[in-house]
């Protein structure tokens, strides 16, 4: 059992969509007390080619230069910061610059080959933030209220099937199509069907989450063209099990539910705010409005702008 949420502000203006998202996950915490993370959309602003790096290290003597001497090597860096989390983990988040977006996941690969260090993302439009431990405490740590942006997805996580650790916690991202990111609360069932095909396309797994298959599936679609409704459409029907799956791109938002409604996902709207999320009263941090609709079994709603 794990939270999800979702908000987008329909004017295309910069929000306080880490505030909004923040309220959302605490009143679904009881879903998921593990970990948890935001992906928030439209605020960077970083110029074109340079990314956004955020990075795990143990907190040992050197690690850091160590890390710096490699970055530094490829670009300088920019907006550095170190944020102190739990066990002994610290997380480096910077800004770099790459000549094309083609070279930022051979660099993540190599970064990873680095012992003691994870890199948990890299992105251009999103910021991610994601860690372990209760959502009013990554909250706190990374300051995730002051965050804008013009929309974002949230997850907190009641682990089932992968360690409790920053890189499991969602959102997920694939590496094939920029800035793609997701959330998801149940179990894809044709795992291993969905995720052959793709390796032979030579999307990259980390990982045996199933929240990653979903996230290389969509960023799959959605390279070959599909919109993010479509997209969703092909979810529902090509992936078993229970489920309901919130995507993120760098224009909207959208969810899938399975097709026997398993898993529970509800949504509002009025003329400013499209949101949604595993429960009436989480959009009630967002919205003030008794309209509530239930996504139906194996219904799809998106919002872009």
């Amino acid at each position: 059992m794990c939270g999800i949420a979702g908000v987008i502000y329909k004017d295309k203006k910069t929000h306080n969509v880490g505030e909004s998202l923040t309220a959302m996950l605490e009143s679904l915490q009881h879903r998921g007390p593990d970990s948890a993370g935001f992906a928030i959309y439209g605020g960077l602003n970083l110029p074109e080619n340079n990314y956004q790096l955020n990075i795990e290290l143990k907190n040992k003597p050197m690690l850091l230069d160590q890390l710096k001497t490699t970055l530094t090597q490829i670009s300088p860096i920019y907006n550095e910061e170190l944020i102190h989390s739990v066990d002994d983990y610290d997380v480096y988040r910077c800004e770099i610059h790459l000549e094309n977006y083609s070279l930022l996941k051979p660099l993540i690969t190599n970064l990873d080959k680095i012992e003691d260090i994870q890199v948990i993302n890299g992105s251009h439009s999103f910021e991610m933030i994601k860690d372990v431990g209760l959502v009013k405490d990554i909250a706190k740590r990374y300051n995730v209220p002051s965050r804008v942006g013009t929309h974002g997805i949230g997850h907190t996580r009641f682990a089932t099937e992968s360690g409790v650790d920053r890189y499991h916690a969602h959102p997920y991202q694939s590496y094939i199509t920029p800035d793609i990111t997701v959330v998801h609360n149940g179990q894809i069932t044709n795992y291993w069907k969905i995720r052959d095909p793709l390796e032979r396309k030579g999307h990259k797994f980390e990982s045996f989450n199933d929240t990653e298959c979903i996230v290389h599936y969509m960023a799959d679609k959605l390279h070959q063209g599909y919109k993010l409704e479509e997209a969703l459409e092909e979810a529902v029907h090509d992936l078993d099990g229970p489920f309901s799956i919130l995507v993120g791109t760098p224009n909207g938002i959208g969810i899938a539910k399975d097709k026997l409604g398993l898993r529970p996902g509800v949504m509002a709207e009025n003329d400013d705010v499209f949101a949604i999320a595993s429960e009436e009263m989480s959009l009630q941090d967002v919205l003030d409005t008794d309209h509530v609709e239930q996504i139906a079994p194996g219904e799809t709603r998106s919002y872009t702008i």
